[in-house]
Formats: structure tokens, C-alpha cells, sequence
């Protein structure tokens, strides 16, 4: 039995976040679909972690929250020997922890605004705060396909945590905001990442909740077809 367990949802982009990144590390986990809808899981899950916030790893009792945190841990303590997402070397380091902090906030959490957004009542949504973020999500847009220029990954030669931080991110933000055709490289480095193995197997296994997804309809037929539902 695995002394790390995972409390996720397949359709979580945070949760694919930590999944992929536990796929590259080469690390087994026991994955435990929380349903926050439930009152008794929610309880049990809240005493484990008051935010109530996922993903969350317990390592041998030990609640671990937060992706970066999670996925740093993990290289620590639990990677395959010669695995590793965050570079040994200090500078190189920081260029990932900080790309992996710009997919956060300027890409994943806009993202998770307009579904927030979708999942009110029609009459209670936000048409001018929608403008507004997505208009902060193409300015992230931008930004990614100017810095992507020449390089293969976000943050390095190598898959790093900031590529975990971006799939799940791009691949919802999409759905909303697609991405400009004059924005060859990052429509580029997003099929990248699509076809990357990790990346593809966390979607992969997520496919059967995309029907629940409330921005479905942005979805490209290669990942949800409704007529399947």
C-alpha cells in the first residue's frame, strides 16, 4: 500500500496539474475522488484541510496543500532517481517556480473566473467582468507567445513544473479564449503539451467528466464529442 494518498477530481485543472507532475516524477499515489457535494466528505475533508482546497496529498498522515508546494515535495522526497521537474541549479529554479506562478494567475485563475461566471444564475452573471478577464487573459496569451520564442518549453530544455502548471491552465483557457492566429508559438507549444505522454493520459482519464464541464462547448471534437454523451 502507498504511503502517499491524493484527494482529486478529474476534472480539477489544479488536480491535473499535480497529477501530471506525479506521472513525470514516476511516483504511485492512491487517488481519492472527493466529492465536495457530499456533506460527510466535505466534513472528513475540511478536518483534514480547513481551506478546503484540492488537490491535497497525505504523506504518511501529513497533509501537503498546494500544487507547487505538492509537486516540490514530491521531487524531494518520492522521485524516481533521475526524475525532477524543478532544475537543480538556483537561477534555472526560479525561472520555473516563477513561470509556474504566471500560469496560476494569469491563465489558470481567469480561466476558473469564467467558469465561476457560467455557473451562476443567467440573470447574475458579469458581462463586464467577463471583458475584463478576457482581456487579461490575452495580454497572458501575449506574453507566452513572445517569451516562447525558440524555446521548446516554458521554462527550460526540459519538461518542468511550469509545463505541469500550464497544460491543465491552457487547455481550459482555451475553451474560452481561443488563441489568435497570429500566436503561431504558442498554438505550437500548446499542441506540444497536448501530445506530451503525462499530458495525455490526465486528460485521457478525464475525458469521461468533460459532459460535467461547464465550458464544454469550447471543447475541441479531439477531446469531447457531445454526440457521445
Amino acid at each position: 500500500m502507498t504511503a502517499l494518498t491524493l484527494h482529486y477530481h478529474p476534472l480539477s485543472s489544479y488536480c491535473h496539474k499535480v497529477l501530471i507532475a506525479l506521472d513525470e516524477l514516476g511516483i504511485e499515489a492512491e487517488k481519492r475522488l472527493l466529492n465536495l457535494g457530499d456533506p460527510a466528505e466535505r466534513s472528513a475533508f475540511l478536518a483534514l484541510w480547513p481551506t478546503g482546497k484540492m488537490p491535497l496529498l497525505i504523506d504518511q498522515g501529513r497533509p501537503i496543500p498546494e500544487t507547487s508546494i505538492i509537486i516540490e515535495h514530491l521531487q524531494r522526497h518520492h522521485a524516481n532517481p533521475g526524475r525532477a521537474l524543478i532544475p537543480h541549479d538556483p537561477d534555472a529554479a526560479l525561472q520555473v517556480r516563477l513561470w509556474d506562478r504566471l500560469f496560476d494567475l494569469y491563465v489558470m485563475t481567469p480561466m476558473q473566473a469564467f467558469t465561476a461566471n457560467l455557473l451562476r444564475p443567467e440573470g447574475e452573471r458579469d458581462a463586464l467582468g467577463v471583458a475584463r478577464t478576457r482581456e487579461g487573459l490575452s495580454s497572458a496569451y501575449a506574453l507566452i507567445d513572445n517569451h516562447l520564442e525558440g524555446r521548446t518549453w516554458v521554462a527550460d530544455d526540459a519538461f518542468t513544473m511550469a509545463d505541469c502548471a500550464a497544460a491543465p491552465a491552457l487547455f481550459y483557457a482555451v475553451t474560452y479564449v481561443p488563441i489568435a492566429p497570429q500566436q503561431g508559438r504558442l498554438a505550437s507549444y500548446f499542441d506540444r503539451l497536448m501530445e506530451h505522454p503525462s499530458v495525455a493520459r490526465t486528460i485521457d482519464e478525464a475525458r469521461p467528466y468533460f459532459k460535467f464541464y461547464p465550458g464544454r462547448n469550447g471543447l475541441s471534437r479531439r477531446f469531447f464529442d457531445p454526440e457521445t454523451i
